[in-house]
């Protein structure tokens, strides 16, 4: 099995032609904006963990927002880069090239104000290359600023788009690699032929994981009644009946239980103004 860097390099030249530009691609990250443009403002400074090729940072830049847009991959971010100067906003996308698994992250120290970040994101997953995200979230807190916002996307372990399809084609071992990938994790692929090895943690496991330095704020659903994005050709066959579904799962994604039953879920987590006394508070633990 290659590098997690390796990996991504081989799928950067085909990620946003297998994904981003994809129906099922713009469905998915505009759910994702939703919620980062209600996250983050003009002026604010955010950090992108595992920017990928650079879609949301651009995004964000576009709204007069400054993003350190980091990823381990080279590839990633040389496409990251060369889409930022298409869309005029290169001076606004600050990128480096950054492995989550060190500790502490090797990030610009020159880029952090006096008064810490405004917030972080992560999107789609970068988070799942983890096997534990609590040394991640000590560097977090250290960054963001009191009040300053965590927007973050990971796969959950429970996703029935997955498990329908593959036992409907007699792949049992497939449907249900997710619950069983314990604490070694599994191979996910990544594109390009290279696989990665991935973990899925509960939105439970999260919020514990991020606790005590930051609140949770909710969490819904990504990709409930989506599938996902390995079956994005179901998408493109019927993308109408796709895009109405998008839409009714805006509206349940952020009831019980449907953040639990997703391809993605999405966490906003708010910086205490100082650690909780007692660990984690009752919402918490709920």
């Amino acid at each position: 099995m290659a590098s997690p860097a390796a990996s991504f390099d081989a799928a950067a030249p085909s990620y946003d032609a297998v994904f981003t530009h994809r129906t099922l691609g713009r469905l998915l990250r505009a759910a994702v904006w939703e919620h980062l443009d209600a996250a983050f403002h003009p002026g604010d400074r955010v950090l992108d963990l595992g920017c990928g090729t650079g879609e949301d940072a651009v995004r964000l830049a576009q709204r007069g927002i400054d993003v350190l847009a980091t990823d381990v991959s080279a590839g990633m971010i040389a496409v990251a880069r060369e889409k930022a100067a298409d869309a005029g906003v290169a001076e606004r996308v600050h990128l480096a090239q950054v492995d989550l698994r060190e500790h502490p992250l090797s990030l610009p120290a020159s880029w952090r104000g006096p008064d810490g970040i405004d917030g972080a994101f992560s999107s789609f997953g970068a988070l799942n290359c983890l096997p534990d995200r609590r040394r991640l979230a000590s560097t977090l807190a250290a960054w963001v600023r009191p009040g300053g916002r965590l927007v973050l996307v990971l796969m959950g372990p429970l996703c029935p788009w997955e498990i329908g399809w593959h036992l409907a084609r007699g792949q049992p071992r497939r449907a249900v690699r997710r619950l069983t990938a314990g604490r070694d994790g599994t191979l996910a692929h990544t594109g390009g032929g290279a696989s990665v090895r991935v973990w899925y943690p509960t939105p439970r496991r999260l919020r514990a994981e991020f606790a005590p330095a930051f609140r949770h704020v909710y969490t819904v659903g990504i990709g409930v009644l989506l599938p996902p994005s390995y079956l994005a050709g179901l998408v493109e066959c019927q993308p109408r009946a796709f895009t109405r579904l998008a839409a009714l799962e805006r509206r349940i994604a952020g009831r019980f239980p449907w953040p639990w039953l997703a391809d993605h879920y999405l966490m906003v987590l708010e910086r205490r103004c100082a650690p909780a006394a007692t660990g984690l508070d009752r919402e918490d633990q709920a």
